[in-house]
C-alpha cells in the first residue's frame, strides 16, 4: 500500500519535458503512484506482448513507490513515498562499447548534486563506489546515498537501455519486508543531510537533463572522457578490497578504473581488470551494503 502523504507530490513533468525533448526527440515523462519496479515496467513495454509491438521510445518513468524494486545482482531494494526518489530512464542507444555506462550515470548524478569547484581542497562529499553506488561522507562515516541499475534489451536491431536510479532523500529507516533479508553494513544516508532544500521532485529536475546529455556523450565517445571525473570521486582508490565471484574471495588493492571502466585491482597474482558482470566489491574493513532501499 502506498504510504500516505499530507499533500500530493508535485512532479516537474512539464519542465523536464521542455528541458529534454529538444535533445531527445520523442521523449515523454510518466509518473506512477506505485509499481513493482520502474526498470521492470520499461523492459515490459519495450519487449511488448502478444499482439502488441515493442515500444522503444525514450521515456522517463517515475515511481512514487516501488513494491519490488531491484538492485544489482538481483538484490531487492525498498523505497518509501516521499523519502526516496526512484525512476528509470529508457531510450534507444548504440554505443560502440557499453563498458562503463553505469559509471557515467553515477558521475552525472554526483556532479549534478555536488559540482566540483576548481581548486577545491579535499575529497567531495558525494563519492562513487564502483560499479554502481553513490556514497555520502558524513561525520559518522560513509553512507549509501544512491544506487544505479543498467539493463539492456534488443529487438529487430534496436538496442534499448534502461537506467534505473534510486536516491535516498531522507535517511529514515524503512522496516524490511518479511521476505527480505536485511543486508549487512552501513545504514543509508539522505541527500537532505547535504542539501536540506532538495525534495524528490527538485532532485529529479536537477539530475535528469544532465543525465541524458551524459548518456548521449557516452554513446558518441565511450567512457574514456569520463575516466578522470570518476577518479575525482573514487572512494575505493587505494583501499584494500575483496573480490567475490560467488565462490572464492580474492583480496587486493584498488587502483582506480581503466579507460573502459573496468576496476583495476592489484592482487598477489598481479593487476586484474574487473568488470561489473564478474564480481562484487567491498572494502575489507567497512563492508558497506551492495544495495539500499531506493531502487
Amino acid at each position: 500500500m502506498t504510504t500516505p502523504l499530507a499533500t500530493p507530490i508535485r512532479w516537474p513533468a512539464e519542465a523536464l519535458w521542455e528541458a529534454v525533448a529538444p535533445i531527445l526527440p520523442g521523449f515523454t515523462v510518466e509518473v506512477l503512484p506505485e509499481i513493482d519496479s520502474s526498470n521492470t515496467e520499461l523492459m515490459r513495454r519495450f519487449r511488448g506482448s502478444p499482439g502488441v509491438e515493442p515500444r522503444p521510445e525514450p521515456l522517463l518513468l517515475v515511481a512514487e513507490q516501488q513494491t519490488a524494486g531491484r538492485g544489482r545482482l538481483g538484490r531487492q531494494w525498498q523505497s518509501r513515498r516521499g523519502d526516496s526518489l526512484t525512476f528509470s530512464l529508457g531510450l534507444p542507444l548504440a554505443p560502440a562499447d557499453w563498458s562503463g555506462l553505469s559509471l557515467v550515470a553515477g558521475i552525472s548524478v554526483a556532479e549534478s548534486l555536488e559540482p566540483l569547484v576548481p581548486g577545491q581542497a579535499g575529497k567531495p562529499r558525494i563519492g562513487l563506489k564502483w560499479p554502481n553506488d553513490l556514497w555520502l561522507s558524513t561525520p559518522e562515516g560513509e553512507r549509501k546515498l544512491a544506487g544505479i541499475l543498467v539493463e539492456t534489451a534488443s529487438w529487430e536491431g534496436v538496442r534499448y537501455v534502461v537506467i534505473g536510479i534510486g536516491i535516498n532523500i531522507c535517511a529514515q529507516d524503512i522496516p524490511a519486508a518479511p521476505h527480505v533479508t536485511p543486508l549487512p553494513g552501513i545504514p543509508p544516508g539522505g541527500l537532505q543531510t547535504l542539501l536540506p532544500a532538495l525534495d524528490a521532485p527538485a532532485t529529479l529536475l536537477r539530475i535528469v537533463p544532465p543525465l541524458v546529455q551524459a548518456v548521449q556523450a557516452f554513446e558518441r565517445f565511450g567512457f574514456a572522457p569520463f575516466q578522470a571525473r570518476f577518479a575525482a570521486r573514487d572512494v575505493l582508490a587505494g583501499q584494500a578490497v575483496q573480490l567475490s565471484d560467488g565462490q572464492n574471495g580474492i583480496e587486493g588493492t584498488a587502483h582506480g578504473v581503466g579507460e573502459n571502466g573496468a576496476l583495476l585491482v592489484h592482487t598477489p597474482a598481479g593487476m586484474k581488470e574487473i568488470t561489473s558482470s564478474e564480481v562484487s566489491v567491498r572494502p575489507v574493513a567497512a563492508q558497506p551494503p551492495e544495495g539500499a532501499r531506493p531502487c
